[in-house]
């Protein structure tokens, strides 16, 4: 387990909490997108701005974090492939267990592994971040809600030109009739 550097833009020192149930702290805070914060089609570019608002308050257990997160998402349609810049509002509440239990025990189940550890007093926020963002993107993001995406015979976009045709395609097993009709006409 590597140990938390405490100047990273997403960690938080909770000591002033003083471990005292009840004592709570309000920030607000704007730190650079880590990396890879969205999904393949839709996310937060690299170092942009996201703005945090948090409320971290000392519970029994640890400390529980709750906050909203807002920032730029860029990508592009998955229909017709027009760029998408949209702002994205997300709210996340967790709570980070002391790292030393009561009864100097601690488990290795399944649930242990995926409960949140405060390390030396320090709360990571990216993970929490990075799935409260994840889950909020749609699967296959649209440029408009009704976005008629791209002509499948051209590629052209269908939205531009909603008048788009093209003769209709003729099943190359009734070609022989086709030039039975043509020999008619001459």
């Amino acid at each position: 387990m590597t140990s938390l550097d405490p100047r990273a833009p997403l960690v938080l020192d909770t000591r002033e909490l003083g471990r005292r149930p009840g004592s709570q702290r309000e920030m607000t805070l704007t730190a650079p997108a880590p990396a890879d914060l969205g999904i393949e089609v839709l996310s937060v570019p690299e170092g942009s701005p996201v703005e945090l608002d948090l409320r971290i308050e000392a519970v029994m257990e640890g400390v529980l974090v709750t906050g909203t997160a807002k920032a730029v998402v860029e990508g592009e349609c998955a229909r017709c492939l027009e760029p998408i810049h949209e702002d994205i509002e997300v709210t996340f509440q967790e709570l980070f267990v002391y790292d030393d239990t009561r009864h100097g025990e601690r488990g290795d189940s399944e649930e242990d592994d995926e409960t949140s550890r405060l390390e030396d007093d320090l709360v990571d926020l990216e993970p929490l971040l990075r799935d409260a963002v994840v889950l909020a993107l749609p699967f296959q993001p649209l440029c408009q809600p009704d976005c008629p995406g791209l002509c499948p015979e051209c590629g052209a976009r269908l939205a531009d030109d909603p008048d788009h045709t093209h003769d209709a395609a003729v099943d190359p097993r009734w070609s022989a009739l086709a030039e039975l009709k043509n020999d008619d006409l001459n």
